[in-house]
Protein backbone atom coordinates (compact mmCIF):
# COMPACT_ATOMS: atom_id res chain seq x y z
CA UNK A 1 0.00 0.00 0.00
CA UNK A 2 1.41 3.43 -1.09
CA UNK A 3 2.27 5.43 1.94
CA UNK A 4 0.73 8.36 2.81
CA UNK A 5 3.09 10.59 1.31
CA UNK A 6 2.85 9.23 -2.12
CA UNK A 7 -0.85 9.25 -1.72
CA UNK A 8 -0.60 13.31 -1.11
CA UNK A 9 1.68 13.67 -3.79
CA UNK A 10 -0.66 11.83 -5.97
CA UNK A 11 -3.42 13.44 -5.15
CA UNK A 12 -1.48 17.02 -5.67
CA UNK A 13 -0.98 15.89 -8.99
CA UNK A 14 -4.45 14.64 -9.72
CA UNK A 15 -5.35 18.17 -8.69
CA UNK A 16 -2.41 20.26 -10.63
CA UNK A 17 -3.60 17.99 -13.79
CA UNK A 18 -7.52 18.79 -13.68
CA UNK A 19 -6.92 22.27 -13.07
CA UNK A 20 -5.12 22.69 -16.26
CA UNK A 21 -6.75 24.00 -19.63
CA UNK A 22 -6.31 21.81 -22.26
CA UNK A 23 -4.78 22.65 -25.84
CA UNK A 24 -7.84 21.57 -26.81
CA UNK A 25 -9.98 24.33 -24.92
CA UNK A 26 -7.71 27.33 -25.53
CA UNK A 27 -5.44 26.72 -22.26
CA UNK A 28 -2.24 28.98 -21.92
CA UNK A 29 0.84 26.94 -21.68
CA UNK A 30 2.37 27.18 -18.58
CA UNK A 31 5.76 28.24 -20.14
CA UNK A 32 4.66 30.87 -22.35
CA UNK A 33 7.25 30.65 -25.73
CA UNK A 34 9.78 33.41 -25.69
CA UNK A 35 9.49 35.58 -29.21
CA UNK A 36 13.12 36.63 -29.05
CA UNK A 37 14.19 38.67 -31.90
CA UNK A 38 15.97 37.74 -34.87
CA UNK A 39 19.44 39.06 -35.04
CA UNK A 40 21.06 40.80 -37.92
CA UNK A 41 24.21 41.20 -39.26
CA UNK A 42 26.85 42.88 -37.54
CA UNK A 43 28.24 44.73 -40.67
CA UNK A 44 30.99 47.00 -38.90
CA UNK A 45 32.83 44.19 -37.43
CA UNK A 46 32.54 42.42 -40.57
CA UNK A 47 34.39 45.65 -42.17
CA UNK A 48 36.59 46.07 -39.73
CA UNK A 49 37.93 42.48 -39.62
CA UNK A 50 38.28 43.15 -43.29
CA UNK A 51 40.49 45.79 -42.68
CA UNK A 52 43.10 43.52 -40.27
CA UNK A 53 43.02 40.32 -42.47
CA UNK A 54 46.00 39.86 -45.45
CA UNK A 55 45.35 37.27 -47.61
CA UNK A 56 47.40 38.60 -50.39
CA UNK A 57 49.67 36.19 -51.72
CA UNK A 58 52.33 35.02 -54.32
CA UNK A 59 54.64 31.92 -54.99
CA UNK A 60 57.17 31.42 -52.42
CA UNK A 61 60.54 31.93 -53.61
CA UNK A 62 61.55 28.54 -52.71
CA UNK A 63 58.29 26.60 -53.79
CA UNK A 64 58.30 23.98 -56.09
CA UNK A 65 56.22 24.58 -59.52
CA UNK A 66 52.30 22.55 -59.83
CA UNK A 67 51.94 22.29 -56.39
CA UNK A 68 48.02 21.15 -56.35
CA UNK A 69 45.77 23.94 -55.21
CA UNK A 70 45.44 23.51 -51.80
CA UNK A 71 41.78 23.34 -49.94
CA UNK A 72 40.29 26.93 -49.04
CA UNK A 73 41.20 28.47 -46.20
CA UNK A 74 39.17 30.40 -43.60
CA UNK A 75 41.21 33.78 -42.60
CA UNK A 76 38.59 34.92 -40.04
CA UNK A 77 35.26 33.59 -37.86
CA UNK A 78 32.97 36.21 -36.58
CA UNK A 79 35.28 39.28 -36.02
CA UNK A 80 38.67 36.20 -34.90
CA UNK A 81 41.91 35.70 -37.23
CA UNK A 82 41.97 31.76 -38.13
CA UNK A 83 44.45 30.00 -40.25
CA UNK A 84 41.77 26.84 -40.77
CA UNK A 85 40.83 24.61 -44.21
CA UNK A 86 37.55 23.22 -45.12
CA UNK A 87 38.58 20.07 -46.39
CA UNK A 88 35.11 18.71 -47.18
CA UNK A 89 34.53 22.02 -49.36
CA UNK A 90 37.53 21.38 -50.95
CA UNK A 91 36.40 17.24 -51.54
CA UNK A 92 32.88 18.64 -53.06
CA UNK A 93 33.78 21.02 -55.45
CA UNK A 94 33.09 19.64 -59.00
CA UNK A 95 35.17 20.56 -62.22
CA UNK A 96 33.37 21.88 -65.02
CA UNK A 97 36.43 21.73 -67.75
CA UNK A 98 33.99 22.29 -70.57
CA UNK A 99 32.40 25.13 -69.20
CA UNK A 100 35.97 26.67 -68.21
CA UNK A 101 37.35 25.65 -71.91
CA UNK A 102 34.76 28.34 -73.63
CA UNK A 103 36.02 30.82 -71.22
CA UNK A 104 39.52 30.76 -72.28
CA UNK A 105 39.23 32.12 -75.77
CA UNK A 106 37.93 35.39 -73.44
CA UNK A 107 41.37 35.55 -71.75
CA UNK A 108 42.55 39.10 -72.56
CA UNK A 109 45.45 40.87 -71.49
CA UNK A 110 45.31 43.12 -68.30
CA UNK A 111 48.51 44.86 -68.55
CA UNK A 112 52.07 44.46 -70.02
CA UNK A 113 54.85 44.17 -68.28
CA UNK A 114 58.38 46.48 -68.24
CA UNK A 115 60.23 46.91 -70.83
CA UNK A 116 63.05 43.65 -70.64
CA UNK A 117 65.93 44.81 -69.15
CA UNK A 118 63.97 46.65 -66.02
CA UNK A 119 62.98 45.65 -63.11
CA UNK A 120 59.31 45.10 -62.27
CA UNK A 121 57.01 43.80 -59.51
CA UNK A 122 54.88 40.39 -59.85
CA UNK A 123 51.17 40.51 -58.12
CA UNK A 124 50.28 40.06 -54.68
CA UNK A 125 46.71 39.00 -54.46
CA UNK A 126 43.98 37.00 -53.16
CA UNK A 127 42.50 33.80 -54.29
CA UNK A 128 46.23 32.94 -55.16
CA UNK A 129 46.08 29.21 -56.51
CA UNK A 130 49.19 27.45 -57.84
CA UNK A 131 52.20 28.50 -59.97
CA UNK A 132 53.94 26.49 -62.92
CA UNK A 133 57.19 27.79 -64.72
CA UNK A 134 56.60 27.57 -68.81
CA UNK A 135 59.87 27.24 -71.40
CA UNK A 136 61.80 30.60 -71.39
CA UNK A 137 63.03 30.44 -74.41
CA UNK A 138 60.67 32.91 -75.72
CA UNK A 139 58.02 34.92 -73.51
CA UNK A 140 55.97 31.96 -73.59
CA UNK A 141 52.15 33.34 -72.89
CA UNK A 142 50.21 30.52 -74.69
CA UNK A 143 51.71 28.10 -72.88
CA UNK A 144 50.74 29.64 -69.62
CA UNK A 145 47.32 30.22 -70.50
CA UNK A 146 47.54 26.68 -71.72
CA UNK A 147 48.30 25.44 -68.29
CA UNK A 148 45.70 27.71 -66.54
CA UNK A 149 42.95 25.95 -68.32
CA UNK A 150 43.76 22.58 -66.06
CA UNK A 151 43.31 24.73 -62.92
CA UNK A 152 40.02 24.69 -61.72
CA UNK A 153 38.56 28.26 -61.06
CA UNK A 154 41.41 30.21 -62.29
CA UNK A 155 40.38 33.38 -64.28
CA UNK A 156 43.77 35.33 -63.97
CA UNK A 157 47.50 34.63 -64.70
CA UNK A 158 50.28 36.32 -63.65
CA UNK A 159 53.41 35.90 -66.10
CA UNK A 160 56.98 36.99 -65.12
CA UNK A 161 60.77 36.11 -64.77
CA UNK A 162 61.92 35.40 -61.75
CA UNK A 163 66.30 36.06 -61.64
CA UNK A 164 68.53 35.12 -59.07
CA UNK A 165 66.63 31.79 -57.77
CA UNK A 166 69.19 29.03 -57.15
CA UNK A 167 66.19 26.34 -56.95
CA UNK A 168 64.52 27.49 -60.74
CA UNK A 169 67.85 27.59 -62.16
CA UNK A 170 69.31 24.20 -61.10
CA UNK A 171 67.66 22.71 -58.65
CA UNK A 172 64.15 21.81 -60.14
CA UNK A 173 63.53 20.03 -62.95
CA UNK A 174 61.91 22.20 -65.46
CA UNK A 175 65.38 24.80 -65.53
CA UNK A 176 63.01 27.90 -66.44
CA UNK A 177 62.62 30.81 -64.73
CA UNK A 178 59.22 32.07 -66.09
CA UNK A 179 56.70 31.66 -63.37
CA UNK A 180 52.81 31.52 -64.59
CA UNK A 181 50.98 32.47 -61.42
CA UNK A 182 47.25 31.01 -61.28
CA UNK A 183 44.86 33.56 -59.00
CA UNK A 184 41.03 32.78 -58.89
CA UNK A 185 39.92 36.32 -59.14
CA UNK A 186 40.99 39.29 -60.96
CA UNK A 187 43.98 41.49 -60.44
CA UNK A 188 45.36 45.11 -61.54
CA UNK A 189 48.99 46.26 -62.24
CA UNK A 190 48.70 48.26 -58.95
CA UNK A 191 48.58 45.00 -57.26
CA UNK A 192 52.46 44.45 -58.66
CA UNK A 193 53.98 44.73 -55.03
CA UNK A 194 56.47 41.65 -54.90
CA UNK A 195 59.75 42.83 -56.44
CA UNK A 196 61.89 40.02 -54.92
CA UNK A 197 64.57 40.96 -53.14
CA UNK A 198 65.33 37.64 -51.41
CA UNK A 199 68.44 35.89 -51.43
CA UNK A 200 67.78 32.23 -52.79
CA UNK A 201 71.84 31.00 -53.79
CA UNK A 202 73.50 30.07 -50.78
CA UNK A 203 76.66 32.14 -49.16
CA UNK A 204 79.85 31.44 -50.28
CA UNK A 205 82.89 33.19 -48.68
CA UNK A 206 82.55 36.54 -48.85
CA UNK A 207 81.16 37.17 -52.18
CA UNK A 208 77.96 39.06 -52.12
CA UNK A 209 74.63 36.81 -52.60
CA UNK A 210 72.40 37.85 -55.47
CA UNK A 211 69.11 38.49 -54.64
CA UNK A 212 65.95 38.03 -56.37
CA UNK A 213 63.93 40.30 -58.94
CA UNK A 214 61.53 40.81 -61.59
CA UNK A 215 61.22 41.21 -64.79
CA UNK A 216 58.54 41.29 -67.69
CA UNK A 217 55.48 40.84 -65.10
CA UNK A 218 52.53 41.08 -67.45
CA UNK A 219 48.94 39.97 -66.24
CA UNK A 220 46.22 38.18 -68.56
CA UNK A 221 42.56 37.47 -67.18
CA UNK A 222 38.83 36.77 -68.01
CA UNK A 223 36.34 39.46 -68.28
CA UNK A 224 34.74 38.48 -64.54
CA UNK A 225 35.08 35.06 -62.10
CA UNK A 226 33.89 32.05 -63.49
CA UNK A 227 29.76 31.60 -62.53
CA UNK A 228 30.13 28.66 -59.45
CA UNK A 229 27.88 25.72 -59.64
CA UNK A 230 25.00 25.62 -56.90
CA UNK A 231 26.35 23.48 -53.86
CA UNK A 232 25.00 20.62 -53.60
CA UNK A 233 21.87 20.30 -51.29
CA UNK A 234 21.52 23.96 -52.21
CA UNK A 235 19.44 26.66 -54.21
CA UNK A 236 19.96 29.59 -55.90
CA UNK A 237 17.99 32.81 -54.22
CA UNK A 238 19.61 35.70 -55.95
CA UNK A 239 22.56 36.77 -57.38
CA UNK A 240 25.29 38.42 -58.43
CA UNK A 241 24.62 41.78 -57.19
CA UNK A 242 26.28 44.21 -55.66
CA UNK A 243 24.07 44.29 -52.13
CA UNK A 244 24.74 41.81 -49.04
CA UNK A 245 21.97 40.89 -46.76
CA UNK A 246 20.62 42.08 -43.92
CA UNK A 247 18.31 40.26 -42.27
CA UNK A 248 17.52 38.35 -39.61
CA UNK A 249 18.36 35.53 -38.62
CA UNK A 250 21.93 35.79 -38.56
CA UNK A 251 24.17 33.90 -37.40
CA UNK A 252 27.40 34.53 -38.11
CA UNK A 253 30.30 35.47 -40.88
CA UNK A 254 33.54 33.74 -41.90
CA UNK A 255 36.47 35.40 -44.31
CA UNK A 256 37.28 32.96 -47.14
CA UNK A 257 40.52 32.92 -48.61
CA UNK A 258 38.87 32.79 -52.30
CA UNK A 259 35.39 33.19 -53.50
CA UNK A 260 34.11 29.56 -53.02
CA UNK A 261 30.47 28.61 -52.98
CA UNK A 262 30.82 24.98 -51.94
CA UNK A 263 33.57 25.95 -48.57
CA UNK A 264 30.40 28.51 -47.54
CA UNK A 265 28.00 25.69 -48.04
CA UNK A 266 29.81 23.57 -45.66
CA UNK A 267 30.27 25.95 -43.19
CA UNK A 268 26.90 26.69 -43.11
CA UNK A 269 26.54 23.00 -42.98
CA UNK A 270 28.26 22.53 -40.06
CA UNK A 271 27.75 25.96 -38.13
CA UNK A 272 26.48 24.35 -35.40
CA UNK A 273 23.02 25.79 -33.45
CA UNK A 274 21.36 28.83 -32.77
CA UNK A 275 19.13 27.80 -29.56
CA UNK A 276 16.64 30.34 -30.92
CA UNK A 277 16.98 29.80 -34.45
CA UNK A 278 17.80 26.21 -34.72
CA UNK A 279 20.51 25.09 -37.74
CA UNK A 280 21.99 26.98 -41.10
CA UNK A 281 19.29 27.16 -43.35
CA UNK A 282 20.99 30.16 -45.83
CA UNK A 283 24.20 32.04 -46.79
CA UNK A 284 25.18 35.31 -48.23
CA UNK A 285 28.75 34.84 -50.28
CA UNK A 286 30.12 38.26 -51.19
CA UNK A 287 33.82 39.60 -52.24
CA UNK A 288 34.85 42.51 -50.40
CA UNK A 289 36.37 45.10 -52.45
CA UNK A 290 38.63 48.02 -50.69
CA UNK A 291 40.03 51.14 -52.40
CA UNK A 292 39.09 49.02 -55.91
CA UNK A 293 41.14 45.72 -54.52
CA UNK A 294 40.13 42.56 -54.08
CA UNK A 295 40.13 42.03 -50.36
CA UNK A 296 38.60 39.25 -48.92
CA UNK A 297 35.21 36.59 -49.23
CA UNK A 298 32.15 37.23 -46.74
CA UNK A 299 30.33 33.77 -46.05
CA UNK A 300 27.55 35.20 -43.79
CA UNK A 301 24.83 32.39 -42.56
CA UNK A 302 21.41 32.55 -41.28
CA UNK A 303 18.44 30.32 -40.00
CA UNK A 304 16.67 32.30 -41.56
CA UNK A 305 16.25 32.42 -45.42
CA UNK A 306 16.90 35.69 -47.03
CA UNK A 307 15.96 36.75 -49.88
CA UNK A 308 17.22 40.07 -52.73
CA UNK A 309 14.75 42.43 -50.97
CA UNK A 310 16.92 42.61 -47.77
CA UNK A 311 20.82 42.87 -49.65
CA UNK A 312 21.10 46.32 -49.18
CA UNK A 313 24.26 46.30 -47.63
CA UNK A 314 25.86 47.91 -50.33
CA UNK A 315 29.76 48.44 -48.10
CA UNK A 316 30.90 50.53 -45.73
CA UNK A 317 33.45 53.67 -46.29
CA UNK A 318 36.17 52.42 -49.08
CA UNK A 319 35.09 48.78 -48.35
CA UNK A 320 32.32 47.79 -51.63
CA UNK A 321 30.44 44.92 -51.75
CA UNK A 322 30.42 42.89 -55.06
CA UNK A 323 29.75 39.31 -56.11
CA UNK A 324 26.78 39.07 -53.58
CA UNK A 325 25.01 35.64 -54.50
CA UNK A 326 22.45 34.03 -51.52
CA UNK A 327 22.05 30.50 -51.52
CA UNK A 328 18.94 28.62 -49.12
CA UNK A 329 19.35 24.59 -48.26
CA UNK A 330 17.21 22.81 -50.27
CA UNK A 331 13.89 21.21 -47.56
CA UNK A 332 12.30 18.70 -48.36
CA UNK A 333 9.68 19.46 -46.38
CA UNK A 334 7.20 21.89 -48.06
CA UNK A 335 5.68 22.69 -44.55
CA UNK A 336 7.90 21.65 -41.45
CA UNK A 337 6.44 25.50 -40.17
CA UNK A 338 2.80 23.74 -39.76
CA UNK A 339 1.74 27.04 -41.35
CA UNK A 340 -0.43 25.57 -44.42
CA UNK A 341 -2.90 24.78 -41.88
CA UNK A 342 -5.32 28.24 -41.99
CA UNK A 343 -8.76 27.20 -41.07
CA UNK A 344 -8.84 30.26 -39.48
CA UNK A 345 -7.80 33.33 -38.41
CA UNK A 346 -7.46 32.76 -34.05
CA UNK A 347 -7.90 29.58 -32.88
CA UNK A 348 -8.45 26.04 -34.52
CA UNK A 349 -7.30 22.88 -34.65
CA UNK A 350 -7.65 19.31 -36.91
CA UNK A 351 -6.25 16.08 -36.78
CA UNK A 352 -5.17 16.34 -40.51
CA UNK A 353 -4.54 18.50 -43.36
CA UNK A 354 -3.10 18.21 -46.85
CA UNK A 355 0.38 18.56 -45.46
CA UNK A 356 0.25 16.81 -42.11
CA UNK A 357 -1.64 13.55 -40.75
CA UNK A 358 -2.06 12.92 -37.14
CA UNK A 359 -2.47 9.22 -36.21
CA UNK A 360 -4.29 8.49 -32.96
CA UNK A 361 -3.89 5.06 -31.41
CA UNK A 362 -7.35 2.43 -30.81
CA UNK A 363 -9.15 4.14 -27.89
CA UNK A 364 -7.55 7.33 -28.74
CA UNK A 365 -9.37 10.76 -29.66
CA UNK A 366 -6.69 13.32 -31.01
CA UNK A 367 -3.77 11.97 -29.53
CA UNK A 368 -1.66 14.31 -32.45
CA UNK A 369 -3.03 17.07 -34.20
CA UNK A 370 -2.17 20.52 -35.85
CA UNK A 371 -3.18 23.91 -34.39
CA UNK A 372 -3.39 27.24 -35.39
CA UNK A 373 -2.42 29.53 -32.43
CA UNK A 374 0.40 32.08 -32.41
CA UNK A 375 1.15 31.38 -28.40
CA UNK A 376 1.76 27.46 -28.84
CA UNK A 377 3.89 27.73 -32.08
CA UNK A 378 7.36 28.57 -32.20
CA UNK A 379 7.55 30.80 -34.74
CA UNK A 380 4.32 31.85 -36.75
CA UNK A 381 0.94 30.31 -35.98
CA UNK A 382 0.97 26.75 -36.77
CA UNK A 383 2.22 24.24 -34.69
CA UNK A 384 1.94 20.00 -34.12
CA UNK A 385 0.63 18.63 -30.72
CA UNK A 386 1.17 15.14 -29.53
CA UNK A 387 -1.17 13.97 -26.71
CA UNK A 388 -4.60 14.22 -26.46
CA UNK A 389 -6.37 17.62 -27.42
CA UNK A 390 -8.83 17.68 -24.68
CA UNK A 391 -6.94 15.65 -22.39
CA UNK A 392 -9.34 12.75 -22.16
CA UNK A 393 -6.82 9.88 -22.64
CA UNK A 394 -3.02 9.25 -22.16
CA UNK A 395 -2.24 7.82 -25.15
CA UNK A 396 0.47 8.92 -27.78
CA UNK A 397 -0.46 10.23 -31.13
CA UNK A 398 1.84 10.09 -34.47
CA UNK A 399 2.63 13.10 -36.29
CA UNK A 400 4.01 12.51 -40.24
CA UNK A 401 4.29 14.41 -43.72
CA UNK A 402 1.36 13.73 -45.72
CA UNK A 403 3.90 12.16 -48.17
CA UNK A 404 6.87 10.09 -47.99
CA UNK A 405 10.35 12.14 -48.64
CA UNK A 406 11.99 12.68 -52.00
CA UNK A 407 15.14 11.46 -50.76
CA UNK A 408 18.69 9.72 -52.45
CA UNK A 409 19.28 6.70 -51.84
CA UNK A 410 22.26 6.27 -49.58
CA UNK A 411 22.44 9.73 -48.95
CA UNK A 412 22.84 10.97 -45.67
CA UNK A 413 20.31 13.84 -43.97
CA UNK A 414 19.81 15.59 -41.42
CA UNK A 415 16.27 16.15 -39.51
CA UNK A 416 15.80 19.38 -37.10
CA UNK A 417 13.15 20.36 -35.22
CA UNK A 418 11.96 22.34 -32.24
CA UNK A 419 9.99 20.91 -29.47
CA UNK A 420 8.22 22.19 -26.32
CA UNK A 421 7.01 19.58 -23.45
CA UNK A 422 6.24 22.71 -21.23
CA UNK A 423 2.87 23.44 -21.53
CA UNK A 424 1.75 21.63 -18.07
CA UNK A 425 4.56 22.62 -16.14
CA UNK A 426 7.37 20.45 -14.70
CA UNK A 427 6.19 17.77 -12.72
CA UNK A 428 3.15 16.58 -15.35
CA UNK A 429 5.37 17.43 -18.02
CA UNK A 430 8.27 15.20 -16.37
CA UNK A 431 7.04 11.63 -18.08
CA UNK A 432 7.03 13.86 -21.52
CA UNK A 433 8.58 11.73 -24.48
CA UNK A 434 8.94 12.34 -28.16
CA UNK A 435 10.62 10.43 -30.60
CA UNK A 436 11.73 11.05 -34.30
CA UNK A 437 10.89 7.95 -36.46
CA UNK A 438 12.83 7.49 -39.70
CA UNK A 439 10.68 4.84 -41.85
CA UNK A 440 9.35 3.51 -38.72
CA UNK A 441 12.60 3.30 -36.38
CA UNK A 442 13.67 5.60 -33.71
CA UNK A 443 16.70 7.48 -34.56
CA UNK A 444 16.22 10.32 -31.95
CA UNK A 445 14.11 10.69 -28.32
CA UNK A 446 13.38 14.10 -25.95
CA UNK A 447 12.24 13.28 -22.54
CA UNK A 448 11.03 15.09 -19.50
CA UNK A 449 9.95 18.90 -19.05
CA UNK A 450 12.08 21.23 -21.59
CA UNK A 451 11.15 24.58 -20.00
CA UNK A 452 10.18 25.75 -23.92
CA UNK A 453 11.13 24.90 -27.03
CA UNK A 454 14.37 23.08 -27.39
CA UNK A 455 16.04 22.32 -30.75
CA UNK A 456 16.44 18.43 -31.49
CA UNK A 457 18.46 16.74 -34.27
CA UNK A 458 18.28 13.10 -35.96
CA UNK A 459 21.28 12.39 -38.78
CA UNK A 460 19.47 9.80 -41.03
CA UNK A 461 20.75 7.64 -44.31
CA UNK A 462 18.08 7.38 -47.06
CA UNK A 463 16.56 4.11 -48.13
CA UNK A 464 14.57 6.64 -51.15
CA UNK A 465 10.97 8.03 -50.69
CA UNK A 466 11.64 7.63 -46.79
CA UNK A 467 8.90 8.16 -44.17
CA UNK A 468 9.46 10.50 -41.23
CA UNK A 469 7.20 10.63 -38.35
CA UNK A 470 7.15 11.77 -34.73
CA UNK A 471 5.51 9.96 -31.87
CA UNK A 472 4.89 10.47 -28.55
CA UNK A 473 2.65 12.43 -25.95
CA UNK A 474 0.42 11.26 -22.57
CA UNK A 475 -1.76 13.73 -21.86
CA UNK A 476 -1.04 16.24 -19.65
CA UNK A 477 2.63 15.28 -20.97
CA UNK A 478 1.90 17.15 -24.49
CA UNK A 479 4.44 17.90 -26.62
CA UNK A 480 4.43 20.63 -29.12
CA UNK A 481 6.22 20.33 -32.71
CA UNK A 482 7.59 23.06 -35.10
CA UNK A 483 9.73 24.59 -37.75
CA UNK A 484 10.96 20.56 -38.85
CA UNK A 485 13.59 20.42 -41.58
CA UNK A 486 15.09 17.70 -43.50
CA UNK A 487 18.21 18.53 -44.84
CA UNK A 488 21.26 17.32 -47.03
CA UNK A 489 24.08 16.68 -44.45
Amino acid sequence: MPSPTRLLALAALIVSATAIVPPGHQGLPNQPVDDVPAPKPDNDLIAQTAGQVDQKAAPPVDAPPNADVPPTGVTAVDGTIANATIAEASAARRRDVGRFGKRLSRFEKVFDGKPAGQHDASIEGTAYLTYTVVPNSTYNVQACLDWAATIDGCVFVNLYYEFNNELLDHVFSEKSNLKCAAYGDLHKASEKTNFGGQASYSQVGNETVPLTYITQSSGWGLDDLVVPDTPDGYELVFGPTGGANNAPGYMGFAFLDRYDVDACAALCNGRGVDPNGGGCAYFNIWRAVVNGVPTTYTCSMYYLVADESTAVNYGQGDLVVTLSRGYRRKDLLTDGGFEGYTACDDFCFTASYANWIGTSPAGGDLDASIFFFHNYAHTGHGSGLLGAAFGDDNKAGTLAPAHALQTDSGVSYVVQAFVSSAFSGASLEAGAKVEILWNGQSVATKTGFTGGYVFVEASVVAAGNDKLSFAGGAAPAWTFIDDVHVYKA
